[in-house]
C-alpha cells in the first residue's frame, strides 16, 4: 500500500481530485487531499498534513498552481518524499515566483487582479484549456472561486533538499497544444532523473481522463 497527497492547483478545492482518490482508494492505497487555506501558507498547509498524520514514503502530487507548492514542500521533508509528481504544473527554481515563470503567448493562461480587490485573481474562463466536456464547465462554475494574487507574485526560497528525491515525474497534458505548461514537458523530458509522460486530454485532467492519470500515478510507486 502507498501513501499519496494530492495538492490542487489555484482557484479550486481538493474536491477536485475525487475521481481520482477514490480510484486510488479502491485499488488499496491511503489518499490525502487536504484543500490548501484562503490566505494561509499553502506549502505549511501540506507540511501540517504530513506531520499531524505522521506521514512517509509518500507520492506527492502536485497539479497546475500546485506545483509551486510541492516544490517547496518536498524541499522541507525530502526524507517524506518517496516519489514527488507534477501533474501538468509549474516546476519553479530556488528564487522564482510562479509569475516568474508562467509563459506568454498561444494557448497560455495569465492571472490578473480583479479591478475592485487586486488581492485576488478570479479564475480564467474555462474555455482557456481548449474543449471542456459539460462536466467541466459544470464543476467549474460551482466550484472554481477566486485565488490570492500573492500566492503567484512570492517567490519560492529552495534549500537543496528536493535534489535528494530520486524518483521525479511530469505529466504533462498536451491537448491542444502548446499550452501554458509545454516548456515545462520540453525542458524535462530529456532531462536525467525524470521520466515524463503525456495524455491526451485538457488540463482539467481529472476530469477528462481519470482512469488513465490513476494507471500513470500507480506506475510511479516508489519500488
Amino acid at each position: 500500500m502507498a501513501t499519496f497527497v494530492l495538492v490542487q492547483g489555484a482557484w479550486v478545492g481538493s474536491l477536485y481530485w475525487r475521481p481520482v482518490a477514490q480510484a486510488l482508494r479502491k485499488a488499496g492505497h491511503e489518499v490525502y487531499t487536504p484543500t490548501l487555506t484562503g490566505l494561509g501558507e499553502h506549502i505549511q498547509d501540506v507540511l501540517g498534513v504530513i506531520d499531524e498524520e505522521d506521514l512517509s514514503d509518500l507520492v506527492l502530487v502536485g497539479h497546475s498552481y500546485g506545483g509551486m507548492v510541492v516544490t517547496g514542500v518536498a524541499d522541507a521533508v525530502p526524507e517524506k518524499i518517496a516519489s514527488l509528481v507534477y501533474l501538468d504544473a509549474f516546476v519553479p527554481e530556488n528564487g522564482q515566483a510562479l509569475l516568474d515563470i508562467v509563459p506568454t503567448g498561444p494557448g497560455t493562461v495569465q492571472a490578473s487582479p480583479l479591478p475592485d480587490a487586486e488581492w485576488l485573481a478570479p479564475p480564467p474562463p474555462v474555455d482557456a484549456f481548449g474543449e471542456p466536456s459539460e462536466a467541466v464547465r459544470a464543476f467549474a462554475a460551482r466550484k472554481l472561486s477566486a485565488h490570492p494574487v500573492a500566492c503567484f507574485t512570492q517567490p519560492l526560497r529552495l534549500t537543496g533538499g528536493i535534489d535528494r528525491i530520486r524518483r521525479k515525474t511530469y505529466i504533462y497534458c498536451n491537448d491542444p497544444q502548446p499550452t501554458t505548461f509545454t516548456p515545462f514537458y520540453e525542458k524535462l523530458r530529456n532531462r536525467p532523473g525524470w521520466v515524463v509522460y503525456t495524455l491526451p486530454c485538457t488540463h482539467m485532467v481529472c476530469s477528462d481522463m481519470p482512469e488513465e492519470l490513476t494507471a500513470l500515478l500507480l506506475r510511479v510507486l516508489p519500488s
